[in-house]
């Protein structure tokens, strides 16, 4: 099967650190995602540090017009002020995020993979339809990780206005 990937970066006026625990508070995903509208944590997610740790699972739910579903996810990256990522299913969907720090801030890159074992479900659930539907979570990573950046770095810069 081939890989199905997209990333896309934004530079945010503020440190690497402060970004980190942002992105990685994944109860707060639902302030700039624009499929997954709430997001909490499973049991024993906390490190020693009070950050999340590799691990820890989560489960989030997401609306598009006419459905809603949930999923649950592994964290398998969790460096503060360098990268956070998890596995949607333990195995089918890897969505990252990197921080850079750069003379303006932090360069913040949103990175989703289509996983080969995700695929093959896909292939399993939808038969026929399959290619459509993989083109379809295809388009929406695509439309939907500058949408995620843009209200992140909103968010990130305007921590005390709800309506950022």
């Amino acid at each position: 099967m081939e890989s199905l990937t997209h990333s896309d970066a934004v530079v945010v006026p503020v440190s690497a650190e402060e970004l980190y625990d942002l992105v990685s508070d994944v109860t707060r995903t639902g302030e700039w995602s624009p499929v997954c509208r709430a997001c909490w944590w499973d049991e024993g997610w906390q490190g020693e540090d009070g950050g999340p740790r590799v691990g820890a699972w989560f489960t989030g739910r997401n609306e598009v017009p006419g459905r809603t579903w949930e999923t649950r996810s592994e964290v398998v990256v969790a460096d503060r002020g360098r990268a956070f990522a998890w596995l949607v299913g333990g195995s089918l969907v890897r969505w990252s995020f990197t921080l850079e720090p750069v003379d303006a801030g932090t360069r913040l890159t949103e990175s989703w993979e289509f996983l080969p074992a995700g695929q093959r479900v896909f292939v399993e659930r939808y038969g026929a339809d399959a290619q459509a539907q993989v083109e379809d979570r295809t388009r929406a990573a695509r439309e939907g990780i500058p949408a995620t950046l843009a209200a992140i770095a909103r968010v990130a810069t305007r921590p005390d206005d709800p309506a950022a």
